[in-house]
C-alpha cells in the first residue's frame, strides 16, 4: 500500500541514491593511494529520478512492461574529475568529505520526508502516534 504514495517511493528512491553514493565516496577514499584511480561519484538524484522514476510506464500487474523503469535510486556514475596526481589518481580526500557530507545530508531530507509522510498517513487513519 505505501509504496503507491509517490513521496514515500521518491523517499525510498532519495535514500538508495545516498547509499549508493556512499558506497562509491568510499570505494574512492580506499583507493586514495592506488595509482591511475579515477575518482568517481554519481548523477544528481533530480536528474536521475526524473529520467527513471516513476513519470515514466507503470506496471500494475508483475506481468506488465516496466521498460525504462529504474527508480531504485542507483543513477549514472560519472568520472568526478579532479586534479591527477603524479601517479595518475584523481582521489581528492578533501572533495570526498564534501560529497560524503552532501550524501548524508540527501540521506537525513529523505529520513525526514518519510517520517512526515508516515505521520500524514496515520493522521489520516485516525491514529495520533
Amino acid at each position: 500500500m505505501l509504496d503507491r504514495i509517490d513521496t514515500l517511493r521518491m523517499a525510498s528512491s532519495l535514500t538508495a541514491h545516498a547509499v549508493e553514493r556512499q558506497k562509491l565516496i568510499a570505494r574512492n577514499v580506499a583507493n586514495a593511494d592506488t595509482p591511475g584511480f579515477r575518482s568517481r561519484d554519481l548523477a544528481g538524484f533530480a536528474e536521475t529520478y526524473r529520467s527513471h522514476g516513476p513519470t515514466g510506464m507503470r506496471a500494475s500487474r508483475p506481468g506488465h512492461l516496466t521498460e525504462g523503469r529504474g527508480g531504485d535510486g542507483a543513477g549514472r556514475i560519472t568520472d568526478a574529475g579532479g586534479e591527477p596526481a603524479p601517479n595518475g589518481n584523481t582521489v581528492s580526500l578533501e572533495e570526498e568529505m564534501f560529497r560524503s557530507a552532501a550524501a548524508k545530508r540527501q540521506f537525513d531530507l529523505s529520513l525526514a520526508v518519510t517520517k512526515s509522510s508516515l505521520s500524514l498517513v496515520r493522521t489520516s487513519l485516525g491514529r495520533r502516534s
